[in-house]
């Protein structure tokens, strides 16, 4: 059956459940056994001694100088098989006494001359228990031992041994069949959420497993596993958004290249208008190479490929180099492109990665800025970290698209982007650049229109500027 298969939970609970309590009754059977032992054994040390006592008094010594019992002494007829008496010479002689019965072995050793002696010996076939200690009958000092069998008490042992040994294999398989009911019903609503989870393919991401109580074990489980298909679902559908996106991005350029081809060849030309044909294809050429090239570059940094150079670097100066590579670009649009850098702002990153970041997302407030408008960077520390903001006086962006603005090959308006030679990729490289160097970049409205991004740095405080270590984003 399923259910007992090796690697079945069920099963693997009930064993250590059944394991569990086979060492627990092992313990409390093993201290029973002991302590009602040590029990039995002081009471017949008790007895033993009130039998001494008993005996101390019905001891007496006749004219002839014998030792005898006087008619004082109690008999009791269900332990007369089970009781000895016998009285020995401080010499070590065994004295007759009459009444005395049952022959043992003689004294191993003398008691102490204010004490007694507890011992157990074997003789007759069983076990008994003696206690020796001396007295004086009359005026002859003797040592008078009193022996009682611990057949009765053995048998008795014996009979609660067969009780524990019996009964603790019976208790401990209840137990199991117990165990393995309660595993089962406990691990029911996990069958459920499994059969649920097979249901759920790629094409049906959309479906979460049902969560009946959110707050214990098997509630928290479903909850990480509908995050994890939410998850999947964003991942998939960003997948299949990127390659709709990316054919579309390679099918236009190579469309045009193969409609310059074809009239081409259809009509005879000169070598001039062959050469213009030539070099319109090598623009497109072009664009597809840096597209791939893209691609191939956030590619990479998905996968974790690309190695950092990390150096301390004053944020400011890198964006002022920025700024002034990039000015020339905002005059031939009659824009205004502005830097502040009032204080040193002091990060460790990868310079050219990092550079490309704050250069596409200049560029891109240069794309959507109108003419005779203003672009603001500002450059400050904060908080523990260095920001660069980036301000323009374009539309804006939309809150319905600020989510996606990152993502690639997105584009508010795609006619736009395309007549700019943008390939929608260049804000979700700006993206990958910052959070590789351990930064976070976001985009908000400006009260008066126009897009604010922001590109926030962990801060080096008192740090020198100078070559860092090669590591691994």
């Amino acid at each position: 059956m399923r259910g007992w298969t090796a690697r079945s939970i069920r099963t693997q609970l009930t064993g250590w459940y059944m394991a569990a309590v086979a060492l627990m009754l092992i313990v409390y059977a093993t201290a029973t056994f002991l302590a009602v032992r040590h029990e039995f054994g002081e009471q017949l040390d008790n007895q033993l001694h009130e039998d001494f006592e008993g005996a101390e008094g019905a001891l007496t010594r006749s004219a002839d100088g014998a030792i005898q019992w006087n008619g004082e002494r109690h008999h009791d007829n269900d332990t007369a098989e089970q009781l000895a008496f016998d009285v020995w010479s401080i010499a070590g002689e065994r004295l007759p006494v009459a009444g005395s019965s049952t022959v043992l072995p003689p004294l191993t050793a003398a008691p102490p001359s204010a004490g007694y002696r507890y011992e157990s010996i074997a003789a007759g076939g069983q076990r008994w228990r003696m206690l020796t200690g001396s007295h004086v009958v009359g005026d002859l000092p003797v040592f008078l031992r009193v022996t009682r069998s611990e057949q009765r008490l053995r048998g008795q042992l014996g009979e609660i041994l067969t009780v524990l040994l019996l009964g603790l294999p019976l208790v401990t398989l209840l137990a199991g069949v117990g165990g393995y009911l309660l595993a089962r019903r406990a691990l029911v609503p996990i069958d459920h959420l499994a059969s649920e989870a097979r249901r759920i393919t790629a094409d049906r991401l959309h479906e979460r497993l049902s969560v009946q109580n959110p707050h214990d074990e098997i509630g928290r489980l479903a909850t990480v596993v509908n995050d994890t298909f939410a998850r999947l679902e964003s991942s998939f559908d960003q997948l299949r958004r990127f390659t709709a996106d990316a054919s579309h991005e390679l099918r236009t350029p190579l469309a045009v290249i193969r409609g310059i081809g074809e009239g081409a060849v259809s009509d005879v030309r000169t070598a001039a208008e062959y050469r213009d044909v030539i070099g319109s294809m090598l623009e497109e050429v072009d664009r597809l190479t840096t597209l791939v090239d893209t691609l191939l570059r956030l590619s990479h940094g998905d996968a974790g490929t690309i190695r950092l150079v990390r150096e301390r670097l004053d944020l400011g100066e890198l964006a002022s180099e920025i700024v002034s590579s990039l000015r020339i670009l905002a005059e031939e649009r009659s824009q205004r492109l502005t830097l502040t850098a009032a204080e040193p702002a002091i990060v460790s990153v990868d310079r050219l990665v990092l550079r490309e970041a704050i250069t596409n997302v200049v560029d891109n407030a240069i794309k959507y800025s109108p003419p005779d408008s203003t672009i603001e960077a500002v450059v400050r520390a904060s908080d523990g970290h260095a920001i660069v903001s980036v301000a323009d006086e374009g539309p804006g962006i939309a809150p319905e698209h600020r989510h996606r603005i990152f993502d690639r090959f997105f584009r508010i308006d795609e006619g736009r982007s395309r007549d700019a030679g943008g390939s929608g990729l260049g804000l979700a490289i700006a993206r990958w650049a910052v959070e590789v160097n351990g930064g976070e970049v976001t985009v908000e409205q400006r009260p008066n229109g126009g897009a604010l991004f922001r590109i926030s740095l962990p801060l080096v405080e008192g740090a020198t500027v100078g070559r860092g270590e090669t590591t691994a984003p």
